[in-house]
């Protein structure tokens, strides 16, 4: 015999679309986010990362360079945010559907990077229009294309 409130469970999973369910069953991916207080795009890919399912913690501070040289994020690869995600550096615009697969497949690196802050990347959406772009993965060996975005 089953009760009222298993049967009330279980009639609600049966509701939820298949993607609704893989969250339920996946405990957010925490970020912490260092970021600048006058940088708008930042707070633009926050929200991206949370609309993603991501748990973000964010981090004002004056002095993002200091951060970005305490991370080891070689200057080429630098833009105006830093995240800190399960052991590894994100650094500016990068797609949140990169970082899982960053974490799915967990290879030997830093992190990822996309330089620059190129429009149309997330937090950076500017009336449709989307420059390609590339996230660069970064390891102590040295770098290499992760995946390319175009338009």
């Amino acid at each position: 015999m089953i009760d009222r409130r298993r049967f009330t469970t279980a009639m609600a999973a049966c509701l939820l679309p298949a993607s609704a369910m893989s969250q339920v069953r996946q405990a957010p991916i925490r970020a912490r986010v260092l970021r600048s207080p006058d940088c708008g795009c930042c707070g633009a890919w926050v929200t991206h990362l949370e609309e993603h399912g991501f748990e973000v913690n964010v981090v004002m501070t004056d002095d993002i360079q200091a951060a970005k040289d305490r991370h080891e994020v070689p200057i080429s690869l630098r833009s105006c945010h830093t995240a800190l995600i399960d052991g590894y550096v994100i650094e500016g615009h990068v797609p949140a559907a990169d970082i899982r697969t960053l974490l799915k497949h967990r290879p030997k690196a830093v992190g990822l990077s996309v330089p620059g802050m190129p429009i149309g990347s997330p937090g950076m959406e500017m009336d449709g229009q989307r420059d390609p772009f590339d996230v660069i993965l970064w390891a102590r060996s040295g770098t290499r294309v992760f995946s390319s975005h175009r338009g």
